[in-house]
């Protein structure tokens, strides 16, 4: 839009364009007319000069004549100058519109030359040009005021047009006439535009937002929506219970069912949770992790919160005993105000849970006190896993179960693997995944593997199992312990005939850790008889010159490289490579987590020496 000095010199330009069109129409009339006028005046002349000629009068010719009709005139006969009469003028537009010169010579051989006066003509033209001027200077600045008027006041209708269409944009609604506003189709045609534009970046940043809050599997928001819950200071809750669920066989499912059957796990886990907390207003789940769920009570006292943990406790117990597993989660309750960092709070929730893994399968407990951060009890969680550790390993309550690995054909020689479940005081399943790895964390792992090797002989010599060959677990802080290297090797040199049928199976992960007493630890298996399996093959970035130096009897293809073996060719290529190379180094290949008869054919035709899954064979009793 221009401003009031653009329009104005605007105007003024096109004015003088005007004002120089009018100019010059107006000379070039005033300059035809005086031009068929001065012609005219030719026979008057004429008529007069020849009449004063016969009579002898041709210096009264002046008088005769109106001289002052004339801008020049002059009268010569026989080269004599009878008449010469000029007027000089300062009109700048004489020049312009003075017709030409007329000369002519009559019978009597007289000579006349003359030019019709101009200068009151001129004068005229430039009267015409003032007013023209002064009436072009009023119009223009009269038009440029209303000018300026109007383009504000459109300039309000279309902001209030546009004001309109946007807000209807942003509320998502159709777009509506208005019969007060201003009907501009072009603006219409834009805001709609507008509104589609809008919308698109709408779903994108929906999208967008879902893709950073909301959790693809289970569809609960996040972690990241959680922590904002927590940071947001215009929040209205003042207090609240929060709830941390963790689930238990999460890491289990996934090494013997697979991560389709951990995922299944999962979904069920958040369809309770859900479930349950849709009768309390404002609640709200979470997933915070692969294993881990959030539940926000708002406005619930920790008594109120206790009554749904039981509820979701005993719906973890239905589907436990529906879907075998040997538990499904454990919840750990805390109380909350607005105030109370959340790094507090999810410490007191983790160290309800490690409490409630020590207690019933499913339970839950409740963390009453806050200050237990704080005090000497802050490792009370730990404490009490410590306790059911030690009573664990004291009392020898573990369960064995055996999974067999089914060979591709006769002349391979496979085995089962045993796999430890611990027992409470009241003989209830303690969860594997947080045993191992607290047993870890607090220096109990060697004892623990101690166990489970005493375990194992016992049974074999108790049941008379001298037939069969079986796989014991061992982890990498026992392989990698000189105390535990010769209280093994003594074991097996004085059980002999059991130690030729274990087999010992480290993750190669573990192997990395010490190359130097890794090869000490299976050449003392190998010296007794015994043998050796790299599990987790394919994770790390052992060389084949490594497994040549420390000859293990089986690899184990880890379960990311046989899962959906039939559809990944990928896979499929990098698998064949490794039992080429492995078969000329005689060591046998065995592929776990095998689900399904596709992946079993698959893998058939790969050469692999032997299979594990649920869909060949279910843990049992020893």
């Amino acid at each position: 839009m221009y401003s009031y000095s653009q329009l104005l010199m605007r105007n003024i330009i096109l004015g003088m364009f005007f004002n120089i069109l009018i100019v010059a129409m107006v000379s070039y009339f005033f300059a035809s007319s005086l031009s068929s006028r001065q012609l005219m005046m030719q026979s008057s002349i004429s008529a007069i000069i020849d009449i004063a000629d016969k009579s002898n009068q041709l210096e009264q010719v002046e008088n005769l004549i109106n001289l002052a009709d004339f801008q020049f005139f002059s009268l010569q006969k026989e080269s004599k100058e009878i008449v010469n009469y000029k007027i000089a003028s300062t009109n700048m537009l004489v020049p312009y519109i003075s017709p030409k010169t007329v000369v002519f010579t009559n019978k009597s051989n007289t000579s006349v030359s003359y030019q019709i006066n101009t200068v009151q003509a001129a004068a005229l033209i430039l009267k015409i040009m003032l007013v023209s001027i002064l009436t072009s200077l009023v119009i223009i600045v009269i038009a440029c005021t209303l000018s300026v008027r109007h383009a504000k006041k459109l300039v309000f209708v279309v902001n209030k047009k546009i004001k309109h269409g946007i807000a209807q944009v942003i509320s998502m609604n159709k777009l509506e006439a208005d019969d007060e506003i201003l009907d501009i189709p072009e603006l219409t045609s834009g805001l709609k535009k507008v509104a589609a534009l809008l919308s698109s970046h709408v779903n994108d940043a929906s999208a967008l937002e879902k893709q950073a809050y909301i959790e693809p599997l289970t569809k609960l928001e996040n972690r990241n929506r959680f922590i904002q819950f927590f940071a947001n200071d215009e929040n209205q809750v003042e207090f609240g219970v929060l709830a941390i669920t963790r689930c238990s066989e999460l890491q289990t499912i996934n090494q013997i069912h697979g991560y389709s059957e951990g995922d299944n796990y999962i979904c069920k886990v958040a369809d309770i949770i859900k479930g349950v907390t849709a009768t309390y207003r404002g609640a709200n789940v979470y997933r915070l992790n692969s294993s881990d769920f959030a539940t926000l009570l708002p406005n619930v006292t920790l008594k109120e919160a206790e009554n749904l943990a039981n509820e979701i406790s005993s719906k973890f117990n239905a589907y436990q005993q529906s879907s075998d597993l040997d538990s499904v989660g454990y919840t750990g309750l805390v109380y909350f105000e607005k105030d109370k960092p959340l790094g507090e709070l999810l410490a007191l929730a983790d160290t309800g849970i490690s409490i409630a893994q020590t207690q019933q399968i499913n339970s839950w407990f409740s963390q009453s006190d806050n200050d237990i951060l704080h005090s000497s009890s802050a490792n009370y969680g730990n404490q009490n896993w410590r306790q059911e550790i030690d009573s664990v390993l004291e009392n020898q309550r573990v369960k064995l179960l055996v999974q067999p690995i089914k060979p591709n054909s006769r002349n391979n020689k496979v085995y089962g693997e045993i796999l430890a479940r611990f027992l409470n005081s009241t003989d209830e399943m303690l969860p594997t995944a947080s045993f191992i790895a607290m047993a870890e964390k607090l220096d109990k792992m060697v004892a623990v593997d101690k166990m489970i090797i005493e375990k194992v002989i016992s049974e074999i010599k108790a049941k008379n199992l001298h037939d069969q060959f079986f796989g014991i677990n061992i982890s990498a802080r026992s392989i990698h312990d000189e105390h535990f290297l010769i209280w093994l090797e003594r074991r097996l040199l004085k059980e002999s005939t059991i130690a030729a049928k274990l087999i010992f199976e480290i993750t190669e992960y573990g192997l990395q850790q010490n190359i130097k007493t890794s090869k000490r630890f299976i050449d003392m298996i190998h010296r007794v008889g015994s043998r050796i399996t790299v599990e987790r093959f394919g994770v790390g970035l052992t060389s084949f010159k490594f497994f040549r130096d420390l000859k293990p009897d089986f690899i184990k293809m880890d379960s990311t490289y046989t899962r959906d073996i039939d559809d990944d060719k990928n896979n499929q290529y990098f698998i064949r490579l490794m039992v080429d190379l492995a078969h000329r180094l005689s060591i046998t290949v065995l592929a776990e987590s095998v689900e399904s008869q596709e992946e079993k054919f698959t893998l058939e035709k790969l050469f692999i020496d032997g299979c594990q899954g649920f869909y060949l064979g279910k843990p049992e009793a020893i």
